[in-house]
């Protein structure tokens, strides 16, 4: 498909999400089902498109002065298909399924950068009610945060220590681009992918297969290691998920003691058996989803309990690295260890109160640190701070510290780090 083809087929795409209020993953997947002309590359750059559109629409809409599909499409195209504003508006010469041609409006709209003045949660396209949590945050740096965080991810791998080495595996993906990430002292990252190339698929590489890394972003492997767990520890991690920070506690731990892993979920939790398997991982007994009495059978023995449950439901913020149209829609669903690529969040703030469930969970009998020992608490979400706060507040466990999760990748992330 030529560029302005791939154009045509994201306006379609994203008149179909924001008309008919569909899940992005779905109306692309159906557009790929009803096209089945376009090849893999042309299905990965129109959901690289769609999905750059949709995390930028606020700045996009206020520099192309429209907020509708083919003004988003448009003005997203330059940095998702890595064309000049001036290829965008030779593809669009309404010829072979490509766009009308461009109006000035819209052509000026190209190059244009956002006018003067523009409000702070329209430059850094962040959700208008979160901004002050933005702004509390981040003071004066919120919309560039929020900039941050629409842009495309890279792809952060934790380095399995029990099998590898950093530099084992910086070699291993050189071709990439790898590079130790400046923070987590295991994290290797590949850089996102410019304009319509494809994210590499590091889990089919055989270094994986190994078990030298898991996909891991860097603030879960900050929060894994600050939990504090040392060898020959006794350890609960509650909201296992997948098991990504189980895997990290246990290369901490250097396969020694017990972790004791849960989740409620059954699915969530099902993909941790192949991982454990794959890692080399011995020290880790997971508990069978849902099963509290086997949890409060435990009761209070451990020295760490980790707690990495959702706060608030907001949905992500930052996307995966290489947006891709998948050849199947299960493709677009949670992977373990990387959440999909999902658009900013649809939360509005009367949907997003769960604090109360989470001290229920922490409520819960079992599966407490034994005295003297710490409980930690990672809260997930970009208002997870304040219901630290709240949390520190209103729920006291003896002996129970709370550390807050550091905050991922973003334009602060290395100040977030010293103070």
């Amino acid at each position: 498909m030529r560029a302005g083809a791939r154009i045509a087929a994201a306006t379609e795409v994203l008149e179909d999400i924001l008309a008919r209020h569909r899940p992005a993953a779905t109306a692309l997947a159906d557009w790929g089902k009803a096209h089945r002309f376009a090849g893999s590359g042309d299905r990965a750059a129109i959901g690289t498109l769609v999905f750059d559109a949709l995390r930028r629409r606020a700045s996009l809409a206020a520099r192309m002065g429209a907020d509708t599909p083919r003004a988003l499409a448009l003005g997203a195209a330059p940095g998702a298909l890595g064309l000049t504003p001036e290829q965008v508006a030779a593809a669009a010469d309404g010829l072979l399924h490509a766009p009308a041609p461009l109006s000035e409006t819209e052509k000026a709209g190209l190059s244009a950068a956002l006018p003067q003045g523009v409000p702070a949660h329209i430059a850094g396209d962040i959700p208008a009610w979160l901004l002050p949590s933005f702004e509390r945050a981040f003071g004066a740096g919120a919309a560039e945060e929020g900039a941050a965080l629409a842009a495309r991810a890279p792809i952060d791998l934790r380095v399995n220590t029990l099998k590898a080495t950093r530099e084992k595996v910086v070699k291993a993906l050189e071709r990439y681009g790898a590079a130790p990430t400046p923070l987590a002292p295991t994290g290797v990252r590949v850089p996102a992918p410019e304009g319509a190339r494809k994210a590499p698929h590091l889990e089919a590489e055989a270094a994986h297969g190994k078990g030298w890394f898991e996909v891991q972003d860097e603030g879960s492997q900050l929060a894994a290691l600050l939990a504090g767990a040392a060898p020959r520890m006794q350890v609960l991690d509650l909201c296992a998920g997948a098991g990504g920070k189980t895997l990290a506690l246990a290369a901490t731990m250097q396969n020694t003691g017990q972790i004791y892993a849960y989740d409620a979920d059954r699915k969530q939790l099902r993909p941790i058996f192949e991982r454990l398997k794959r890692a080399g991982v011995r020290n880790v007994q997971v508990l069978e989803a849902g099963n509290e009495e086997a949890l409060a059978a435990l009761g209070p023995r451990f020295d760490l309990v980790l707690v990495d449950a959702p706060m608030y439901g907001l949905g992500h913020l930052a996307p995966q690295a290489g947006c891709q149209v998948a050849r199947k829609a299960r493709q677009h669903s949670r992977a373990p260890g990387r959440a999909g690529p999902r658009p900013r969040p649809r939360r509005q703030p009367d949907q997003a109160g769960r604090r109360a469930g989470l001290r229920d969970l922490l409520g819960a009998p079992g599966g407490e640190p034994r005295p003297g020992r710490s409980l930690s608490r990672s809260p997930r979400g970009v208002r997870g701070r304040a219901v630290y706060h709240g949390l520190g507040r209103t729920h006291r466990r003896s002996a129970a510290t709370f550390r807050r999760r550091p905050r991922r990748h973003s334009a602060a992330h290395a100040g977030a780090a010293r103070h």
